[in-house]
């Protein structure tokens, strides 16, 4: 009976999860902020007015923004060379004069073949105040500057108000649940190969991967890494030599966002490949229209 009793409650909080889950997402579908695609408009044109304008540029005419393929992409091409130094503060203080505080990340991708060539995500410049990959070269005269929103951009967070409310009650009953339920494994259920024993730390060529701590040690400096390029780099260094296609990454490191963003990838792997350029034991090698593998070289191929 009282174990009968305990499943009942496990009912009960997963039914609380779902309501809270469903309620949560509803809201955010039904409070979007007003103005939201007018407001990213101004703010990028905004931007390439002042970029041009640094570069010495006064007269060409400022292209419309486009929304892109991806849900959340908006595109402002720039034909005339520019200063990436710039585009991250005066980008940042577009966003913060129209009100817009959504979470982002930016490419900048050649005009003719859509090649990503430079990118950063918003906390990589709010959160160290530098220009990230301020240090690459640019390597044409055409780009297209795309800023992309995450999860639900333009969308006040009052659709939260339900979820945040019905949490404390969820969590409480999954400790309780937890406590009175929690039994040794049965056949079957045992932790798998991938998880039994597994340490955090991963030593590949000449660097090491400290995933509890996201810390990647080059050549005897260390790095500090976020939560997706932590996971993107132990799925790397969990098959060295392998081909991983993009859509097995996207699965593996963004399938919990609910939203896979395909030039995430690229991204993080331009950010890895910068990261990694001290150690010449190993690289990030790009299989075109497939994937990427991580390659540990040989000493007499180098």
């Amino acid at each position: 009976m009282y174990r009968s009793n305990l499943q009942f409650l496990a009912l009960l909080a997963l039914s609380i999860l779902a309501i809270g889950l469903f309620a949560a997402l509803s809201g955010k579908q039904e409070t979007p902020t007003p103005h939201f695609p007018e407001k990213v408009n101004l703010a990028l044109r905004r931007t390439a007015h002042h970029l041009l304008a640094q570069s010495g540029d006064s007269t060409s005419l400022i292209p419309p923004v486009i929304q892109g393929e991806n849900p959340g992409a908006w595109i402002i091409r720039l034909e005339r060379p520019f200063e990436y130094n710039a585009l991250p503060g005066l980008l940042q203080e577009s966003f913060d004069l129209h009100g817009i505080t959504a979470e982002y990340d930016v490419m900048l991708l050649n005009c003719e073949n859509d090649e990503l060539l430079l990118g950063y995500n918003k906390r990589d410049f709010t959160n160290n105040n530098e220009t990230p990959c301020g240090t690459r070269e640019q390597n044409g005269q055409c780009y297209n500057v795309q800023v992309t929103f995450s999860g639900a951009a333009g969308q006040s967070p009052s659709g939260n108000l339900l979820l945040w409310t019905t949490l404390p009650v969820m969590l409480a009953l999954g400790y309780f649940l937890y406590r009175n339920l929690k039994k040794k494994p049965g056949p079957g259920a045992a932790d798998t190969p991938d998880e039994k024993g597994k340490s955090p730390v991963m030593v590949f060529g000449q660097s090491v991967l400290d995933a509890a701590n996201q810390s990647l040690t080059v050549a005897g400096v260390r790095h500090e890494l976020t939560y997706r390029e932590t996971k993107l780099l132990q799925l790397f260094c969990r098959h060295p030599n392998q081909l991983l296609e993009r859509d097995f990454i996207l699965q593996n490191v963004w399938a919990d966002e609910g939203i896979l963003v395909g030039r995430s990838v690229d991204m993080f792997v331009s950010r890895l490949r910068k990261l990694l350029r001290a150690d010449e034991s190993l690289r990030i090698a790009t299989v075109h229209g497939v994937g990427y593998r991580l390659e540990l070289v040989m000493s007499d191929e180098r």
